[in-house]
């Protein structure tokens, strides 16, 4: 007995929506990450105006900056994958990867000079991992919530 192969036909337009939603998600990942550099920004401001009005120590500086740095992947990975329902994980984590490229690009070219060194790797780990933590939390709760 031989075997039927049974041809499926894809219309047009589930070929387009299954690329359409690999563009999404690619959209998802730059809106994400340009909104946690906005809030990077904002806090880096804030912060920088209360340390010219206060007497906070230096020691004080790094870890308020690691503070900004993880709400921003927050709020940029919850605000980015808003619509999402899926791939917290990989989104996630690609949001923080970008984010702390791009950050480390603005930060340097505004500073003046590149320094490729261990706190930058020390960056790129902590975004990664605190992006793909968040796209897993970001994408359950909103599974829950409908």
């Amino acid at each position: 007995m031989k075997a039927r192969i049974r041809k499926v036909k894809v219309s047009k337009r589930e070929r387009k929506s299954e690329r359409s939603g690999g563009n999404k998600i690619l959209m998802s990942i730059l809106k994400g990450s340009l909104i946690a550099l906005c809030f990077t920004m904002l806090g880096i401001l804030i912060f920088a105006f209360i340390l010219k009005f206060t007497n906070i120590p230096e020691s004080v500086i790094a870890p308020v900056n690691q503070v900004i740095k993880g709400v921003s992947v927050f709020m940029g990975v919850f605000i980015g994958l808003k619509k999402s329902k899926e791939m917290g994980l990989v989104s996630g984590l690609m949001i923080g990867l970008i984010y702390t490229l791009v950050a480390f690009t603005v930060f340097s070219a505004l500073d003046g000079g590149f320094c490729f060194d261990k706190r930058l790797l020390n960056d790129t780990l902590f975004g990664s991992v605190m992006g793909a933590i968040c796209g897993i939390i970001c994408v359950n709760i909103k599974k829950s919530t409908t």
